[in-house]
């Protein structure tokens, strides 16, 4: 089904499966010690998806359920997740190393970085989700006996609505340098609330702020691609409908927007942050490459705050 303005998800489906997915490839990088998350497993089960339990567990053998040289499947996504990762853990590491202590954390999924990261003391992290998946991860991560390794705040909010009025109401000081991050969705938002949203971080950011953003879009290559990946999951056993869950078409590129912005900004393409972690990448000229031939990783440090354009 395709999606709306004002629809709605849990974790187990439309574009709410996709942060299972995400644990899912951690846990399976973990089993691999590539990445280290341990709660990444955990949280899947606790999601209760047969698929993507097997993924998680490993049992799932990407020779069956993958098709050769696409960049949607069980260990592509696995190899991307590793990459974004550890890529993301740096960004924060570096951030905090730069004396910053505010992190928000939007669309925050199943990602455990508020318990598995060595945040320095006086670190608030805000994550920021759906109110039904703050409080799932909350209780289920509690039930393990995690501990947060940071003032963690949940902030129980659509990013489609006023998630700033909730993001202040949860302690939030915008006259304090802040890291973001914007990991896996963007191309999951309309393309004005993908401005819009921009436009709001800026808002609430001074000078010296970070921001991280995952930038792909849904191209028709794109779509035909995860289409054919998802037809070939459902032949084994997955029950969660994956198709359809993003918004196509023309959108702002984010590195453009935000140095109009005021904004400075380095990308790093998909298949350079593969290569430097040691992955596979598309071959040249394969579907693989034209899917995701635009794909990149947003890295900026707000200078200056210019009126938006």
């Amino acid at each position: 089904m395709a999606r709306s303005d004002n629809d709605s998800w849990d974790l187990a489906s439309s574009v709410g499966a996709t942060a299972t997915i995400v644990a899912a490839a951690r846990a399976r990088a973990t089993k691999a010690a590539l990445i280290d998350d341990p709660f990444a497993e955990p949280l899947v089960r606790a999601v209760g998806v047969d698929f993507f339990n097997r993924w998680a567990s490993s049992e799932l053998d990407p020779a069956d359920v993958d098709i050769p040289d696409s960049p949607w499947g069980v260990q592509p996504i696995t190899d991307l997740l590793t990459a974004r990762t550890r890529h993301i853990d740096s960004f924060f590491t570096e951030a905090s190393n730069a004396g910053i202590r505010q992190a928000v954390i939007l669309a925050s999924g199943l990602d455990a970085r508020g318990y598995r990261l060595p945040w320095p003391p006086g670190t608030a992290v805000f994550e920021i989700d759906q109110p039904a998946i703050i409080d799932f991860k909350a209780a289920t991560l509690a039930a393990l006996d995690a501990e947060p390794t940071a003032d963690l705040r949940g902030v129980r909010s659509d990013l489609r609505h006023d998630w700033p009025a909730a993001l202040r109401q949860a302690g939030f000081k915008p006259e304090r340098p802040t890291a973001w991050s914007a990991e896996g969705l963007l191309a999951f938002l309309p393309p004005e609330a993908q401005d819009r949203l921009v436009d709001e971080i800026t808002a609430l950011s001074v000078e010296g702020s970070r921001l991280l953003a995952e930038v792909f879009r849904f191209s028709p290559e794109t779509i035909q691609v995860m289409e054919n990946a998802n037809k070939k999951w459902y032949e084994h056993g997955l029950d969660v409908e994956l198709d359809d869950l993003g918004y196509p078409g023309e959108r702002s590129d984010v590195a453009a927007y935000l140095e109009a912005n005021g904004w400075y900004t380095q990308s790093t393409p998909l298949e350079q942050l593969l290569a430097h972690n040691g992955l596979p990448t598309p071959s040249p000229g394969s579907a693989a490459a034209s899917a995701f031939a635009e794909a990149y990783y947003c890295t900026a440090v707000l200078r200056s705050k210019t009126p938006a354009r």
